[in-house]
């Protein structure tokens, strides 16, 4: 589990700092002479080496010291050197970025590792390359060939394709993992096998929106006096900035950071006292705009071809502007973009929304109240044109910004700040949605500490399902089977009711999944006081904390096979371990069985519809259709084609087959499952899923938060839809508490007897 975490902690970790440079001197990045710190050689003020970076956050620095080091070095006078210091992070790291785009295809770094008492992990060099949604595209952090032990100087080699057409940052550095000391140095790059000062910047035109950086530092709107016609006023602004942002062809272009633009509307809409002056503002404000060519290729809407249309709020229905400003709008809804755009694109085979060019702002943890709004609006104005689902959101999403806009603006710090994007996302009932990163304030506030155990909400109790500590203190105290009554003297019922709303899902029983690691087992203390119920026997108990990998530890996982024989007349597959190139062997053992049991409570390992689907799926059907958005009418979105699986082959699986299903089947399993249930010899067995199913879409706000949207509409061929409801399950059965206790499975006894019986 330690390998895993560091992938994903430096595959999430963004770029600390966008250099945008030549916007002065032409519009073309041209060929120059570029030469990397790589000896950190060069120091600025503080005697630190220029372009480095030590460390991702606080409790990281904390524990691993990060020096220059004098006394140990391969060439020039110093080298970096990392040492474990302290419990509080997994592994430390030195990090040089380069925002620098090359022409070539292979990019390699070379540097030097010596290690001191590496014996718990590795020490090792690390690259990442990141596109321009910060999103990473190739990485490479040695986990499977680190140095450890005591060595001496060797030179370690990481080489990555390079795509310059993708490329918008690389990330270079070293690590340490575990325990012990390493020192790195002459960190050298090269593309293409030469030297990186030989290689040639890549010619990039630059568009208006990435040379205005007028607000870069800030807003210049620090704070925001709400009443009921301000809010009105920025309700409306809102919807009117989105609707341009997808609509008008010269924002689409890059002719204007839309950003910006809106920094430079907001204060004449704060300044409006009624609705009259909020429509003469922005109708000011449009006017500065070219006004768009007439369109040839703008279709309008038919009632028969769409299953969403776009809703454009107040805009448009004269309730609070005026008819000369409606009417240029209606002009710009019918000459509309067409052609690609600065900001969006739909992912070519997909059809997912890709969310381009959308700034980060990472250097404002805490943004100032114009750039907390413009979160607001980002976010607002993506669900509103491109999410496939607002349709069963369960609320308005015009009366979704009109309510936030008093958290967003009078959030006072960074964790208010936080929060309200938090819940926010909360409200599309999407769990794809949650902010996966980007806010240190809201991390410090769920805690550093998880508890060594595992616990699952059964029968509406939170039970003990497993115990991951070897303290015996713990395994002599607690057994699986407990019930948690309360935590620090506060009833679990009403800790539910805390956090619900800063707890997205797409439903109810994945809300309560996620709740124990996310909020109720986590805390900032050493300890948690909690009151247990054991056969009726009540007792407390001071539980004590551990690492927060430990919350994040799955048992279920950790035990199953890939596949095996439960008994001569039935198998087992656990799609979380499944490789497709099993699958011959699989045939072999399964050939003489009645009966296969797919294991679903899992991510799928590999993409099975088309591999193991059509070895018990012996006839082509369809089995899912999707609804996509359009870029050329932001707001629709529309039924595809069906997709079919299943072939005829001498080896189909000729006997039964069911999938076990919960709120762990998410996504990838989902649809999976879709595709199994699609032949008539399997069933589906368990609990309502995840309901998030479909290609899911990054999207970046201010401050370096990062989250996410299922980006397509998945839905059955008669048109059922997955979304919040999940798969269809044949047979409900969820596990009991004593179940629990009695350490039964009760899903996979059930799978059995289903199989026995047959149907």
């Amino acid at each position: 589990m330690g390998t895993l975490i560091i992938t994903l902690v430096l595959n999430n970790y963004p770029m600390k700092k966008f250099i945008l440079f030549a916007l002065l001197l032409s519009s073309f990045q041209i060929k120059a002479q570029f030469n990397i710190n790589g000896g950190a050689e060069q120091l600025n003020d503080q005697q630190l080496p220029k372009n480095w970076f030590f460390s991702f956050n606080d409790l990281q620095k904390k524990a691993y010291s990060v020096l220059v080091d004098s006394s140990q070095r391969v060439e020039g006078k110093y080298s970096l050197s990392i040492e474990k210091k302290g419990p509080e992070f997994e592994f430390g790291v030195i990090d040089y970025p380069i925002t620098q785009i090359f022409e070539g295809k292979n990019i390699e770094l070379r540097a030097s590792i010596k290690t001191e008492k590496v014996t718990s992990g590795y020490a090792g060099l690390w690259m990442r390359i990141d596109d321009s949604e910060f999103k990473s595209i190739a990485f490479d952090n040695m986990d499977n060939r680190g140095a450890k032990g005591d060595t001496d100087w060797k030179q370690y080699v990481i080489k990555l394709d390079y795509n310059s057409d993708e490329v918008k940052v690389v990330h270079i550095g070293g690590l340490l993992v575990g325990d012990g000391k390493a020192w790195f140095d002459d960190f050298q790059l090269f593309m293409d096998g030469k030297p990186i000062n030989q290689a040639p910047l890549k010619k990039i035109a630059l568009k208006q929106a990435d040379v205005d950086t007028a607000f870069a530092n800030g807003s210049n709107i620090k704070s925001i006096k709400l009443n009921d016609q301000l809010t009105k006023n920025l309700l409306v602004t809102g919807q009117f900035w989105a609707f341009l942002k997808y609509h008008h062809p010269s924002i689409a272009n890059g002719d204007y950071n839309w950003d910006a633009e809106l920094f430079r509307l907001l204060p004449s809409v704060i300044a409006a006292q009624n609705n009259n002056e909020l429509n003469t503002a922005l109708e000011k404000f449009l006017d500065k705009l070219p006004k768009p060519g007439a369109c040839r290729t703008c279709e309008t809407i038919e009632n028969d071809r769409y299953e969403i249309k776009p809703d454009y709020g107040v805009l448009l229905d004269k309730t609070i502007l005026q008819q000369p400003l409606v009417d240029k709008l209606l002009f710009i809804k019918n000459n509309r973009n067409t052609n690609k755009n600065y900001y969006i694109e739909m992912a070519p085979g997909v059809s997912n929304p890709v969310f381009k060019n959308e700034k980060a702002y990472i250097n404002m943890s805490y943004p100032d109240a114009g750039y907390r709004l413009l979160s607001l609006y980002r976010y607002w104005a993506i669900i509103n044109y491109y999410f496939p689902y607002k349709n069963v959101i369960g609320q308005d999403w015009n009366s979704v910004l009109q309510k936030f806009i008093p958290d967003f603006v009078n959030a006072k710090n960074e964790l208010e700040y936080g929060k309200a994007t938090l819940k926010l996302i909360a409200m599309v009932n999407d769990t794809h949605a949650n902010l996966w990163s980007g806010s240190k304030a809201l991390n410090d506030f769920k805690g550093k500490y998880s508890a060594p155990l595992q616990a699952k909400f059964i029968e509406n109790k939170l039970v003990i399902t497993a115990l991951h500590t070897d303290t015996l203190d713990v395994q002599r105290k607690l057994k699986v089977g407990d019930i948690i009554l309360s935590i620090q003297g506060k009833d679990v019922s009403s800790l539910i009711k805390d956090y619900l709303f800063i707890t997205p899902a797409s439903n109810y029983d994945t809300q309560l999944r996620d709740l124990p690691t996310n909020y109720l087992l986590r805390s900032n203390e050493t300890s948690l006081a909690i009151k247990v119920n054991r056969d009726g026997n009540l007792f407390t108990y001071n539980l004590p904390m551990g690492k927060l990998s430990q919350g994040y530890r799955y048992p279920d996982f950790e035990k199953a096979p890939s596949f095996k024989l439960i008994n001569e007349n039935i198998g087992y597959v656990y799609p979380g371990k499944y490789k497709n190139d099993m699958l011959s062997d699989i045939k072999k053992q399964f050939q003489n069985t009645k009966g296969i049991i797919i294991d679903m409570r899992c991510y799928p390992s590999e993409f099975m519809p088309f591999t193991f689907g059509n070895y018990i799926k012996s006839n082509s059907t369809p089995f899912v259709k999707f609804t996509v958005g359009s870029t050329q009418y932001p707001g629709s979105f529309k039924f595809g084609k069906t997709i079919p699986n299943g072939q005829r082959a001498k080896d189909n699986y000729s006997g039964k087959v069911v999938v076990i299903v919960n709120s762990t089947s998410q996504s990838q399993a989902e649809y999976t499952t879709m595709a199994f249930q699609s032949s008539p010899n399997v069933k589906v067995i368990g609990s309502t899923t995840a309901g998030a199913d479909g290609n899911v879409s990054a999207i970046v706000l201010p401050g370096g938060l990062r989250t996410m949207i299922s980006g397509i509409g998945v839905f059955y061929p008669d048109g059922k839809p997955t979304q919040r409801v999940g798969v269809k399950v044949d047979e409900i059965v969820y596990p009991t508490i004593d179940g629990i206790k009695n350490g039964k499975d009760e899903l996979l006894e059930k799978a059995i007897e289903t199989l026995n019986k047959g149907w």
